[in-house]
């Protein structure tokens, strides 16, 4: 059987590997961050056209309209709205296509969360119109990236798509940001965390980034990546309490740009590898939708570390900034037992079921994911405990 799995593991990685040494970097047209920035949606618009269809996550369907309706100079630009609080399924992608041919817009608007964002991007595609994305958390790397997260219509996650086209703006306002929970915002930096760490592991390894078929990452991507982390580890601390404080300071301005645009081109021009590959892995297990993407993240990032052999000081430092900003460095702090058989169920998935895992600079096997993922969760506990 182990035999067998090797073999397997050895297929799969030969078939990763790059097929030559092109590189190549992928990003959004245009990003704006700054307070207040929502309020020129419009002015920015009208660039792209002048008949808007603002997909709006239902959460905060009420507050949006009242920031649109708020909105005295519409540069000569009409809209339409719909309230979305559906999965980033196909089915409602064709649903939505056909609602911006009976409206005629000829821009998209994404604005709320992941899901809501990934959806505007996938009917951008199948319209082939413009599209806005306005984020109103900084709790993941969803919206600087030209891809999509799919799913059934009844949440199971399918997998992810590169969109045809590049987003033609990316509008942030640090202000509404500020004002979303801060569990999200602490999910965002749990998230942007990886960007460095598995971009190095798929440089190593000769891995592909996300760019169309998969390229060699450029020295601009490395640099991103760990301006990202530079970032998380100089601000991120202050930038949580102020965000606890509905406040904006220049901390959180740059925690912003590092969870939304430099991880987000971060993972698309750097790749990813035992972070999201893990984190794939623990969305299966019972209990892992108690937790958020960025939570389960940071935790498959110190299985990555183990994985990987780094330093303990290394991972100990990390688990210290990651307790600090309220990120979980245990799978039960995920709701995960760390039992047997959740052990065999996300093992199973992050081997065999992702190709992620295996971007690593190692050679990977069910018992080395099953030994760092417990192994990790020791060191998380053994941290937590001394902090009695």
């Amino acid at each position: 059987m182990n035999n067998l799995s090797t073999k397997a593991q050895s297929k799969s990685r030969k078939d990763m590997l790059l097929p030559d040494t092109s590189r190549a970097f992928g990003c959004p047209q245009r990003y704006i961050q700054g307070p207040g920035e929502f309020r020129h949606v419009f002015d920015y618009g009208r660039e792209y056209g002048q008949r808007f269809l603002f997909l709006i996550d239902g959460g905060i369907y009420e507050m949006v309209l009242s920031m649109l309706s708020a909105i005295e100079d519409k540069a000569g630009c009409s809209y339409e709205t719909v309230s979305f609080s559906g999965e980033s399924c196909m089915e409602a992608v064709a649903e939505l296509a056909a609602l911006v041919g009976t409206y005629r817009c000829d821009v998209l608007v994404g604005v709320g969360g992941g899901k809501v964002l990934d959806t505007a991007k996938l009917v951008a595609d199948e319209v082939d119109k413009p599209r806005i994305i306005a984020p109103t958390a900084a709790s993941s790397d969803a919206p600087a990236a030209d891809w999509a997260a799919i799913y059934t219509p009844q949440g199971v996650h399918l997998g992810g798509r590169r969109t045809r086209r590049s987003t033609e703006l990316v509008l942030v306002d640090s202000e509404i940001i500020a004002k979303a929970p801060a569990r999200l915002f602490s999910a965002g930096i749990g998230d942007a965390l990886a960007t460095w760490f598995e971009a190095l592991a798929c440089e190593r390894s000769s891995s592909p980034n996300c760019v169309t078929r998969g390229y060699r990452s450029t020295r601009a991507a490395m640099a991103v990546s760990r301006e990202c982390y530079d970032i998380l580890m100089q601000d991120g601390v202050a930038a949580l309490k102020a965000v606890k404080a509905k406040t904006v300071t220049e901390a959180v301005e740059n925690v912003i740009e590092a969870n939304t645009l430099l991880s987000g081109i971060g993972f698309i021009n750097g790749g990813l590898a035992a972070g999201h590959g893990i984190h794939s892995g623990l969305s299966e297990a019972p209990g892992g939708e108690k937790s958020l993407h960025g939570e389960k993240v940071a935790f498959a990032l110190i299985a990555q570390m183990v994985i990987e052999n780094a330093p303990l000081t290394q991972i100990e430092e990390l688990m210290r900034f990651m307790h600090a900003v309220d990120l979980p460095v245990t799978m039960e702090q995920l709701g995960i037992a760390c039992t047997a058989e959740n052990l065999d169920l996300i093992v199973e998935h992050t081997v065999y079921q992702n190709p992620l895992i295996h971007h690593e600079p190692v050679a990977v096997s069910p018992e080395l994911v099953r030994n760092a993922i417990v192994f990790a969760n020791s060191l998380g506990h053994e941290f937590l405990d001394s902090l009695k």
